[in-house]
């Protein structure tokens, strides 16, 4: 049985016919499917009735509503994010950065080529990629935070200090090789950090007390699944932050000096996306309540974690978190789980 895409739909807004025309029959050209209206007015109302829309092309001069306010009309409706070009003629340049200001993305000046318009609009669709991707994350993720009664800002607050480590690897250690992309790619795939424990049964994840040898025994295979599981799908598709994502399930319980799980790696042999993701993940799990602990306080966990460097963490990683230290502590008091 094959499934068939749907085309993806752009509304056009613009009063102009023979312009309207022109970039419909480009967008068909390409396989897109158009919604066109002729104002502002009409334009804000295709939109609010087809929730499909992630595209909008409008002009800026345009009886009844013009470009300026229909832009602040869509970014006030809260679905997924629509992507906005603007139509504009080579002297309207304040007019085109109070779009942008206004939450346009781009731009294009009339008349309109093909191969322009087809730029934009693959530009357009490398971040509504993105989107995509950010959300099929974090459904994975929630597969297993469902089950472990482990509620709250545990995911967001990961991969929000994985950001701040990995940026800060990005500026002062060159030698790691880390790109920009890259260090954005680790924070996204963070919160799948434990998608192997969808294997794990309740009895063990839910456990208030302590686990017996062979309890954490089926624990600790949560890596090699959740590793294999998104390897798998990278696999099969060669997305890029599928084997990010599964170097960062398969190898986050690692440690600097080769004693952690599962394979042993020490040192630079754990990859930099897990070695940063176990700092993240560590403090977080230490500073939280779960059902067999209470919380500890930051200095504790600090110190904890000072305790580790060049053991359980790779030194660079420590003196990251160290110098990011005011906006760590910003992150955890504003994403506090209640209770």
């Amino acid at each position: 049985m094959t499934i068939e895409k749907s085309p993806i739909k752009i509304l056009i807004a613009e009063d102009d016919t023979s312009q309207r025309l022109l970039l419909k029959m480009a967008l068909e050209t390409v396989g897109f499917q158009v919604i066109d209206s002729v104002d502002g007015v009409e334009a804000m109302q295709q939109f609010n009735a087809n929730s499909e829309i992630r595209y909008v092309i409008t002009d800026l001069q345009m009886p009844r509503l013009n470009g300026l306010d229909l832009i602040r009309k869509i970014r006030q409706v809260e679905r997924r994010y629509t992507y906005i070009i603007v139509l504009t003629s080579i002297d309207e340049k304040e007019s085109v950065n109070a779009a942008l200001k206004m939450g346009a993305d781009d731009y294009i000046i009339k008349p309109v080529s093909q191969d322009e318009l087809n730029l934009r609009i693959a530009a357009g669709e490398r971040l509504l990629r993105l989107e995509s991707q950010e959300e099929l994350i974090l459904s994975m993720a929630k597969l297993t935070e469902y089950r472990s009664q482990e509620t709250g800002f545990h995911l967001e607050r990961v991969k929000l200090y994985t950001n701040v480590l990995a940026l800060d690897m990005l500026e002062h250690y060159p030698e790691v090789e880390l790109s920009a992309a890259i260090a954005a790619e680790i924070a996204r795939v963070s919160p799948l950090h434990d998608i192997g424990k969808i294997s794990v049964p309740d009895s063990i994840l839910n456990k208030p007390g302590k686990l017996t040898d062979d309890e954490f025994s089926q624990m600790e295979q949560h890596t090699m699944i959740g590793g294999n599981i998104l390897l798998d799908l990278y696999e099969k598709t060669e997305e890029s932050y599928l084997l990010v994502a599964s170097q960062v399930a398969m190898y986050h319980h690692e440690k600097w000096n080769g004693s952690g799980y599962p394979k042993g790696l020490q040192g630079d042999n754990i990859p930099v996306a897990a070695r940063i993701v176990a700092l993240a993940d560590v403090y977080d799990a230490i500073s939280s309540k779960r059902c067999y602990k209470e919380p500890l306080d930051h200095p504790m966990v600090k110190d904890i974690i000072l305790k580790g460097k060049g053991k359980h963490f790779d030194p660079r990683v420590v003196d990251a978190f160290l110098r990011n230290e005011d906006i760590w502590l910003t992150i955890r008091k504003r994403y506090a789980d209640n209770g």
